[in-house]
């Protein structure tokens, strides 16, 4: 387990916004289906869903990415586990996951099999194989073997956390997809789609979550 925490403010005291990066973890309006829009239907999930099919994720926050990935996985009738890798620099305590999840009741079942394991690290259960890997993303993601279908880009906003969308982690990013692999992020900044685009992805506009107009959606070509 990491050794610091994030260190966190609490907005309408649900919503958890890192002092970091003064950004909140997640969206204001519905943290649940922005997730579900921007990161599931930005990659085509679950119909692409398989036995053995890997999501990879930067930034693993709150866990709520994780867990509406699992409930979909669950749902679609999968009974082999979902492999989910996140890199993550600044790790929640899980007290303060806790608080955050409990947001989303939908996701009870799911939390608290997640939390009555979750230690940091790895954890794994029938139908999750859960890593994750702390440290700066720059630095861990070239040293992981792994390669993903489906990345969830989630790093705190381009303008604050930069350092998490420039063209040489998208290039790792690239590297680490499978053929066919898929990307999505709720951001449409013009740098961070020039760097997928540059890394080897088919680069597509897609409309946002909420008052978000627009969001990105990315195909390994």
């Amino acid at each position: 387990m990491a050794d610091q925490h994030a260190e966190l403010t609490w907005r309408e005291d649900r919503i958890p916004v890192s002092d970091q990066f003064d950004d909140p973890y997640f969206s204001l309006q519905n943290g649940l289906e922005e997730t579900r829009h921007v990161f599931l239907s930005g990659n085509e999930l679950p119909a692409r869903f398989a036995p053995g099919f890997h999501i990879a994720e930067l930034g693993f926050g709150t866990g709520l990415n994780l867990l509406t990935a699992w409930s979909a996985w669950e749902a679609a009738g999968q009974t082999t586990p979902l492999r989910f890798t996140s890199f993550e620099a600044f790790p929640m305590a899980p007290e303060d996951m806790a608080r955050a999840l409990a947001a989303f009741p939908e996701l009870q079942p799911w939390n608290d099999r997640f939390l009555s394991q979750w230690r940091g690290g790895s954890c794994q259960f029938d139908t999750l194989h859960l890593e994750v890997i702390e440290g700066d993303a720059r630095q861990t993601l070239p040293g992981w073997t792994g390669k993903a279908d489906a990345w969830f880009l989630d790093g705190f906003s381009p303008a604050k956390n930069p350092e998490l969308w420039g063209a040489e982690l998208m290039q790792q990013v690239s590297d680490h997809t499978a053929p066919g692999g898929t990307a999505a992020t709720y951001t449409a900044a013009g740098f961070v789609r020039r760097g997928l685009e540059e890394a080897g992805f088919a680069v597509a506009r897609a409309p946002g979550y909420g008052r978000k107009r627009h969001m990105t959606r990315a195909v390994k070509a």
